[in-house]
């Protein structure tokens, strides 16, 4: 039996998983990510947590095919990665670090957004499919699009980042990214708060959503939404028909079979895959309409360990 390890880095913890190469999780486990002196030890804490539960499992490293890694920042070609704001990392080379840390097993990196976009087309809710993009609706939006059964990183690395594409013109506030009118403006969790908040400013429709004041959340939204609440309505509408433009952007360029919804906004379920949907095909006039071509995701945070491993079996 062969196996491999998938390693999802995040701002807060670091989520790992040993698998069979048939896509079985046999054992799973996270560590604190240290970001101390710009990350300095954090690949090394990783090596250590892999042989540690290697040991555990009765695994030797002959054993191990190799390690796949995402890591919350572009990544070029050849392994760089310039900076990663969550991690305060800059100018380093992940993969070989955690290589040596390792003896040199292969380790091969990309990212956050991509491996957990490949882990729901091998084991997720883009399972069955060879072209896929993920979207993750949480604080932001995150892309991720692979084709063919591979990963499309881009020459620059920021291949999938469909979140800083721009869909509004004359937008005053600015994004994180330094951008104005990015699709993560109206789409995220707190765009979705945001648009919802414009339109309770420039209206006095009746609104639940009025009572919610400053803890207003984009579950409110939706959850309202489901109720029947005209402002919730609106603006779940409005931001999902921004989604919808930008997913008819990505089918003109990559044509994928299936779109899959992840993070913590698609727990709204089909109530919101389908309002996406609806929008998607009013812009696709090239193609026959597909009922089912949004999806949920179904990995939840395990997406990541599991498209991570997959990097590895390719």
């Amino acid at each position: 039996m062969k196996y491999c390890v998938g390693v999802d880095v995040g701002g807060t913890t670091v989520k790992a998983g040993i698998f069979e190469e048939t896509g079985k999780l046999i054992m799973k486990w996270s560590v604190p990510t240290r970001k101390e002196n710009g990350s300095a030890e954090l690949f090394e804490d990783i090596g250590k947590s892999i042989k540690l539960k290697l040991s555990e499992a009765n695994i030797s490293t002959d054993e191990v095919t190799g390690i796949g890694m995402g890591v919350p920042g572009p990544v070029l070609p050849d392994g760089y990665v310039e900076v990663c704001v969550n991690l305060g990392l800059k100018d380093r080379f992940p993969a070989r670090e955690l290589s040596a840390y390792m003896d040199g097993m292969p380790v091969k990196l990309s990212n956050d957004a991509n491996i957990a976009a490949l882990g729901e087309m091998w084991q997720g809710g883009g399972k069955g499919y060879e072209s896929v993009c993920m979207v993750t609706l949480g604080t932001g939006v995150g892309g991720g699009i692979i084709h063919e059964g591979r990963i499309i990183n881009g020459t620059h690395g920021i291949a999938g980042e469909i979140g800083h594409m721009h869909v509004t013109d004359g937008e005053e506030e600015a994004c994180n990214c330094g951008g104005h009118g990015c699709l993560e403006q109206y789409a995220s969790a707190t765009g979705i708060v945001r648009v919802a908040k414009r339109k309770l400013a420039s209206c006095n429709v009746r609104s639940k959503l009025r009572n919610m004041g400053a803890e207003l959340s984009a579950k409110d939204v939706c959850d309202m939404a489901k109720e029947g609440d005209e402002i919730a309505l609106e603006t779940l509408e409005y931001s999902m028909g921004k989604l919808g433009l930008v997913l008819s952007y990505v089918s003109m360029c990559s044509d994928p079979e299936i779109f899959v919804i992840g993070g913590g906004v698609s727990k709204a379920g089909e109530f919101l895959t389908d309002i996406i949907s609806r929008h998607l095909n009013a812009y696709l006039n090239m193609v026959k309409k597909k009922e089912k071509n949004v999806v949920l995701a179904k990995l939840g945070n395990d997406a990541g360990i599991y498209g991570a491993a997959k990097m590895v079996l390719e």
